[in-house]
């Protein structure tokens, strides 16, 4: 029975395929799809957004000057708070501490020039950092 079908359906495909003719592109086909393609290529998603913007570093970094500052030279006023009734002293003598302090190497010091050495170390990583970010960022450019 499945045979008998199975002919049927390929003659009737064949019909179909006799009548119908061969349908063509119009002829700015290949212009309209790759237009489209390079509409994709330039989506959003692709788009370097960083999550805090340049307006939100500068924000931060008036904060925290400004925090600075206060301390800095803020008016000192003495109060008699509740802070001042706890006794931190516990937090500096107690055997724990004694016992670490103890532990010091005698008279060891830092050479002058390993101090400059890691001092200079420290302004170059922070001076090589943007140049390299902004290095790789033009050459990894989408």
């Amino acid at each position: 029975m499945d045979h008998n079908t199975d002919k049927h359906i390929e003659k009737l495909v064949d019909k179909m395929m006799k009548e119908t003719s061969l349908e063509t592109p119009s002829f700015d086909f290949t212009n309209k799809v790759m237009d489209q393609v390079l509409a994709l290529s330039s989506s959003k998603a692709t788009v370097y957004k960083p999550l805090i913007s340049k307006k939100g570093w500068v924000l931060i970094s008036l904060g925290i000057i400004a925090i600075t500052c206060y301390i800095i030279f803020g008016v000192k006023t003495e109060s008699s708070g509740f802070m001042d009734t706890i006794d931190f002293s516990i937090l500096s003598n107690n055997k724990i501490t004694d016992t670490l302090s103890n532990l010091k190497a005698p008279s060891v010091s830092i050479p002058k020039t390993f101090g400059y050495a890691l001092m200079l170390l420290g302004l170059m990583v922070c001076i090589q950092i943007p140049f390299l970010k902004h290095y790789l960022n033009q050459r990894y450019k989408v």
